[in-house]
């Protein structure tokens, strides 16, 4: 039994960015534990691997409301020596999603965790961000109530400071614009951010200025997925 950790993509129809290994882990892969059905499915089925129908192959729910003492039972209804293939919505198994899970259980067990190569638009956007690639921290969401939130940015802020170090993190989709504005207004006019938005679609936006110039540019990152990343 191998666990192939199968990236999946940030922009739809995106398939060249893959690695031929994608194809050939879900040549010998019937069983899979996904984060979203439909997105999985369609992203196997976009493959148009010969011989391999959608219907066909056992896909189970992995979720963030999944508990660890249910992946127990998702692996015990796999038959012994099948393979496994962990998918998320989007991008790298394990990186800011519920696989990690899965992953846990495969090396307590014994069982061979195989990455393999994709997107992952966290590392996507730091690499093009222009800020410290040698020292940052991923933060996931922000707190949602708003004095909670700033007083996370603030702390954000002071961490890049005292250890030059990028600090990333997202939003949810239709909240971007209202972080863009809290970011703008309560911290340094110095600071610097990246914004990156949509990575590997064709409307890709990723752009660096600091708050005060941020300002002043018109940007739509309205409902679209965003990585912020902040260094003071």
């Amino acid at each position: 039994m191998i666990l192939y950790l199968i990236p999946s993509l940030l922009a739809a129809e995106r398939y060249d960015v893959l690695p031929e290994e994608t194809k050939k882990a879900l040549q010998s892969t019937k069983y899979f534990f996904v984060e979203d059905l439909r997105t999985a499915r369609r992203f196997i089925g976009g493959w148009k691997i010969e011989g391999i129908t959608v219907q066909d192959l056992n896909i189970q729910i992995l979720d963030k409301k999944t508990k660890p003492e249910q992946v127990q039972n998702l692996f015990k209804s796999v038959p012994k020596g099948e393979n496994i293939g962990i998918i998320s919505e989007a991008g790298c198994p394990g990186i800011a999603d519920p696989g990690a899970l899965a992953v846990q259980y495969a090396h307590k067990k014994n069982i061979k965790v195989k990455p393999l190569v994709g997107p992952s638009s966290i590392l996507l956007a730091l690499m093009a961000s222009g800020l410290s690639g040698q020292k940052f921290a991923f933060h996931g969401y922000l707190p949602i109530q708003k004095a909670e939130k700033i007083k996370a940015m603030k702390t954000l802020e002071k961490d890049s400071a005292n250890l030059y170090q990028a600090q990333i993190f997202m939003e949810t989709p239709f909240r971007n614009g209202a972080m863009l504005e809290d970011l703008c207004n309560n911290l340094s006019p110095m600071t610097k951010l990246c914004i990156a938005s949509n990575i590997q679609a064709e409307d890709e936006y990723i752009k660096t200025l600091t708050l005060k110039e941020w300002k002043f540019e018109k940007v739509d990152i309205h409902k679209k997925p965003t990585i912020f990343i902040l260094q003071s």
